[in-house]
């Protein structure tokens, strides 16, 4: 029988924060199939276009966080209390329309956020 792994229990408050550009920090939560991130952006801050091979759910906290998806970039708002969820490899990009704080959740892991050696976030122009 396989031994049991180790329950482990954060607090938000207490996770260092990444201060991933001058609009965009971040703290991370990582099991061994998931992430878990607390997201603050703030008004114009988010990401450019991308895709990742991660499903994404974001649960928006507080504000609205506006959504480009697809080649055709349809917009989506996603405003406190809404949850958006991205398939892999969706082609998306987002902005902060206010300060935002969202959760955002990840299957598998980002092990580029957990590496820091997310540039397309790291280097953004805001």
């Amino acid at each position: 029988m396989e031994a049991l792994k180790p329950v482990t229990h954060s607090r938000w408050d207490d996770l260092p924060l990444d201060h991933v550009n001058g609009t965009f920090d971040r703290r991370l939560v990582n099991g061994e199939h998931v992430t878990i991130a607390q997201v603050f952006l703030a008004r114009g801050g988010g990401a450019p276009k991308h895709s990742h091979v991660n499903e994404q759910f974001s649960c928006v906290m507080q504000g609205t966080l506006r959504f480009w998806i697809g080649d055709d970039e349809k917009h989506i708002d996603v405003k406190a209390g809404e949850v958006m969820h991205l398939p892999p490899n969706v082609p998306h990009r987002a902005e902060a329309q206010d300060d935002v704080m969202v959760l955002d959740v990840f299957s598998p892991p980002r092990w580029d956020w957990v590496n820091k050696t997310d540039a397309y976030l790291r280097e953004a122009k805001k």
